[in-house]
């Protein structure tokens, strides 16, 4: 969080020195605050809108209920709110601001292939993102990446247009000097905030797995669950890649991103995490 705050201002301090206005770093620094406090109260709405998640009741699925609400209780979680996505893709995620106000969502793809043990491991895992608070984490991370790339397009799009280039003459070599550290740095940022955020993203993944496991004592659960999901190779209908880490799979299917760096990757790999989790069993 401390970097991307730092990206932040270092690109408004540069765009405020090329433009010769110091007001435009104010407004980064300040606009970036406002995106994180509407982020904090909207964002799990808004994910939850974007994929027609639909909210759950006991009396119409009884068995994905009580597993939320009996794991909820061994976690010492007050019981979330339980989504399901009509999507055959498998695949589950949680959201929220904190654990008083949070969510559970699976896919009807997932409840449909997975047995009461694997449905159990994969929402321990979700819950574990809950009481770990990787859901406000991870939204966050989402709108700050978001904030910086949205910065750097506008700037380039300024240059493209002619805006800024009046201190080039006054000044001379300097600020040419700067103005190219600038383009630099704007096409650089979104790809070192998105790193970030799938670092931050797959570190996460291996916490929630081993808490999920913990939680139920049974990790073979969780592990057969990654692998059934992991053979489903079509992705979900409204795969987005702003909010593809939140899932507890890729959710394009498979992996996207295989034989290139894990850098790239929004999820560790599925092979790499169930050989962990079945480690916890010896």
């Amino acid at each position: 969080m401390s970097s991307f705050f730092v990206l932040i201002i270092t690109l408004g301090w540069v765009f405020s020195y090329i433009f010769d206005n110091q007001i435009i770093l104010v407004v980064a620094v300040v606009v970036s605050i406002v995106m994180n406090i509407t982020s904090y109260w909207y964002s799990d709405k808004i994910v939850l809108a974007m994929y027609k998640a639909k909210p759950v009741t006991r009396e119409e699925n009884e068995t994905l209920w009580n597993v939320v609400e009996n794991l909820s209780i061994t976690a010492g979680l007050p019981m979330p709110k339980v989504y399901i996505i009509p999507d055959s893709a498998p695949n589950a995620f949680a959201t929220g601001r904190n654990k008083d106000h949070s969510a559970v969502v699976v896919t009807a793809g997932l409840l449909s292939m997975l047995n009461k043990n694997e449905l159990e491991g994969v929402i321990a895992h979700e819950l574990s993102h809950i009481g770990n608070k990787d859901i406000l984490l991870s939204t966050v991370v989402v709108v700050l990446v978001g904030f910086v790339a949205l910065l750097s397009n506008w700037f380039l799009h300024s240059q493209m247009w002619g805006i800024g280039r009046g201190r080039d003459r006054e000044e001379g070599n300097a600020h040419a000097i700067i103005m190219i550290f600038g383009i630099i740095l704007s096409i650089l940022s979104p790809i070192v905030a998105t790193l970030i955020q799938l670092a931050i993203s797959r570190k996460r993944e291996f916490l929630a797995d081993a808490s999920g496991a913990l939680l139920t004592r049974y990790p073979e659960g969780l592990a057969t669950a990654l692998e059934k999901i992991s053979s489903y190779s079509r992705p979900m209908t409204n795969a987005n890649n702003a909010t593809a880490h939140l899932f507890i799979s890729n959710p394009f299917g498979g992996q996207v991103f295989k034989g290139m760096s894990k850098l790239f990757m929004t999820h560790p790999p599925i092979e790499e995490r169930v050989k962990i989790l079945r480690g916890m069993e010896s």
